[in-house]
Order: C-alpha cells, then structure tokens, then sequence
C-alpha cells in the first residue's frame, strides 16, 4: 500500500475514533443530565423552596433570642467540662494545642467551619433532588425535624462553647475564629446566630443525615465515601476550632435519630391511612400534597405497585 494511501486510512480511523468517542460522551453526559433537562417547575417545586426559606432563617432567627442569658450558658458549659474529665474525655485541649502553631490549618479549619456546611449540604440537597428524589426528601424531613428538636433544647437550655469560656476559668480553649474573623463572622450578622448553641451540635448531626442519604442514593464507592468522610470530617472541625465539646457531636446522634424515627413513622402512618385501595382520591390532588409533605415520592411508590393482571 503506498505511503499517502496508508497514512489517509490512519487519519480516517482516527477521526472515526473520535467521532465514536465523542458521541459516547455526549450520549452519556445527557443520559447523566436527563433528570434536571426533563424538570419543569411545578407548584410542588415552588413549594420546596418556600418551605426551605421559611425554615432555615427561622431556625437561625429563633437562636438568636437567647443571647442574654450568657452568665447560664457560660455555666452550663463549665458543667461539660467538669463532666467530660469525670468520664476521662476531656481532650479538646490537648488536641486543640496540637495544631494551634499551624496557622495555615487552623485558618482552613475555621473557613470550613463558616462557609463549608451548609453550601456544601446545599449542593448535595440539590443533586439529591433531581437525581435521588426519595432520599432527598428523606433527608429534608428528618433535617427539618431533628432542627427543630434542637431547636428547644437551644431555647431551653443554652450552652456556651469552649471557646467562649471565660479564660479566668482555666481551661485553656483558643478562640481561634475570633483571632481571624474578629467580633463579625464575615456573611454571619451576629443578630442573626445564637453563639450560645453548642449542644447538640448540628453541625455533625446534620452531616451524619447528609451522608445517610448519599450512602442510600448510590453504590459509587467515591460518593460512599464523601458520605463516610463527611460526619468524621465536621467532627473534626468542630473539636479543633474549640466550637464543640466532644459530648456536643455525640448528644447529637439521638437527636438526629428522633427526627429520622419521627420521619419513617409518619410515612408509615400515611402509607397505612392512604393505602392502595384509598389512593383515588390522588385525583382530588390533597393526597398527593400529604405525601409531599410526608416525604413519600409518589413516582418510586408507583414503580413499586404490581402491574394489573390480565383479566
């Protein structure tokens, strides 16, 4: 075969490769994005999102009323301490001093401490949203409920963290988010968060639902692991930048497990009242608003019905 004849061929086959390749991906990239290309807002939608901005600042508004009682939560926060070295897990200290000369790490601790929980909890809400729909909504309801548990564990009983202990007391916290954020925690007015919430943290139990939900939603062992990563990671955060005690991440496991339990009981006693046989009333349209409002996603419920039998 001649040389320019053989060398046409190459590039001929070559472009092939590439065409094929591309079409791969892009069938693939759009296969990938099916779910959010296929969206079209619905008042369901619109509902979500009013949900989400009513509960949130609220949350957050509700917090910040307890700021006068400083003198109790202060107090309060003592008692943990004396607590935790009767149980010989008082070690914030000690850890805390372990990275205190690193300013680079400390400075990326609290940074993640500020901006990197709920954007991050954010993001994944959204994917799980187009893409996992039934552990989304899993996740918002338990979030919503185990918030507000804490919510009146904040109100009624107010705790000062580590770092907030007065110094006279002795027991050698660093207040490394004052030193380099100062008084005004950059996009966290100071109306607008109660600095006296440390138990339970919230923080690690709202991480520990986020990476519930994205072990459910998928078997990628790289998203497994963020959802194992997550939970231990903010645990870390919140010891090192002494905005925990070590009993605050733990008191909030059975918050959070209150508010999942309270979630899957009352889809449970949906599902039983609405079952298969009551579900035309759908047509009237407030059964499909109670399973929204449940958490049940009525598309994976009718995936699960047997298809009619012939006659």
């Amino acid at each position: 075969m001649p040389r320019g004849v053989g060398e046409t061929a190459a590039t001929a086959a070559n472009r092939r490769g590439f065409h094929n390749f591309l079409q791969s991906s892009m069938t693939a990239m759009n296969r990938a994005l099916n779910p959010l290309l296929k969206w079209r807002p619905g008042l369901k939608d619109g509902a979500e999102i009013l949900l989400l901005a009513l509960a949130l600042p609220l949350y957050y508004l509700v917090r910040g009323q307890v700021e006068e009682r400083v003198g109790e939560a202060v107090q309060r926060g003592a008692d943990i301490v004396i607590l935790e070295k009767n149980l010989g897990i008082f070690w914030e200290v000690e850890l805390q001093k372990a990275v205190l000369d690193y300013h680079w790490l400390v400075d990326s601790l609290n940074a993640f401490y500020l901006y990197g929980h709920l954007p991050l909890i954010g993001a994944l809400a959204v994917w799980l949203y187009f893409w996992h729909r039934p552990q989304y909504l899993l996740m918002r309801n338990a979030f919503l409920i185990s918030g507000a548990i804490a919510l009146v564990i904040y109100l009624n009983f107010p705790t000062a963290p580590p770092r907030l202990l007065p110094d006279s007391l002795g027991f050698g916290f660093a207040d490394t988010i004052f030193d380099q954020y100062g008084e005004e925690r950059p996009l966290t007015p100071t109306f607008f968060v109660n600095q006296y919430a440390a138990m339970p943290s919230m923080h690690f139990g709202w991480n520990m639902l986020v990476g519930l939900a994205l072990w459910l939603a998928t078997k990628n062992i790289f998203v497994r692991a963020l959802a194992i990563l997550m939970p231990f990671g903010m645990f870390t955060y919140i010891i090192l930048t002494a905005n925990h005690y070590i009993l605050d991440p733990i008191m909030a496991i059975p918050v959070v497990a209150l508010g999942l339990a309270i979630t899957l009981g009352g889809r449970w006693l949906v599902m039983r009242i609405l079952s298969k046989e009551s579900r035309g009333a759908k047509e009237r349209g407030w059964v499909s608003w109670v399973y929204w409002l449940v958490g049940i996603d009525e598309d994976s419920e009718k995936s699960q019905e047997p298809a009619p039998q012939p006659a």
